[in-house]
């Protein structure tokens, strides 16, 4: 076997081994809370090691958010997919990233430390990278089939993506999460019923 391919994969496993313990960290503790020494501790590798992959804390938690974020795309598109048309798919990925906020680990990482380490414009790029294209994408089909009043889609895609933040949060911050997640279940409901072409 040769050597670079074993190191190559020594070195995947050690990042991954890393990710593993810090999102569990994350997700315990928050950001602020959760030490390098103790991700350094549950990974069981060296000091020397998470700073070969990771320049600091922040990196480290960006790479997991990255992680978090390439797994909740990748869950709402696919329960998307299984739609007969562009209009129940746009509903069920609303549907599917609010029921993800119930997740503990979406919860902290993704509504509550993300603000805070990446910035307002930080989140707003996250946004733009992950879920624009595809929300963008199922207006415009939803459009094309007269589903949807013809209107600005990049400007509907992203009112419907901060609507969709602001809900995130409620539940995130709410005393009693399941009853948040249902109250703005039902008004997501009428604001995407409010796009909606006049049917006849």
């Amino acid at each position: 076997m040769p050597v670079k391919s074993r190191q190559a994969r020594n070195s995947a496993a050690t990042r991954a081994a890393l990710l593993r313990a810090a999102r569990k960290l994350f997700t315990e503790r928050g950001y602020t809370e959760a030490a390098t020494e103790e991700v350094v501790r549950r990974s069981r590798v060296t000091r020397g090691a998470l700073y070969h992959h990771f320049r600091d804390k922040q990196a480290l938690f960006r790479a997991v958010l990255e992680e978090e974020q390439l797994k909740l795309a990748a869950s709402i598109k696919a329960i998307a997919a299984r739609q007969t048309d562009p209009w129940r798919a746009l509903i069920a990925g609303c549907h599917a990233f609010l029921d993800a906020c119930l997740d503990p680990s979406v919860q902290q990482i993704l509504l509550i430390d993300a603000p805070a380490v990446l910035g307002w414009e930080g989140c707003r790029e996250a946004d733009a990278m992950y879920y624009l294209d595809s929300v963008k994408a199922a207006i415009q089909s939803a459009i094309d089939q007269r589903i949807v009043a013809p209107q600005p889609v990049e400007a509907l895609a992203r009112m419907i993506l901060g609507a969709l933040n602001e809900a995130a949060m409620m539940i995130a911050h709410a005393d009693d999460e399941k009853a948040a997640r249902r109250e703005v279940s039902e008004v997501v409901d009428r604001l995407l019923e409010g796009i909606r072409a006049a049917r006849s």
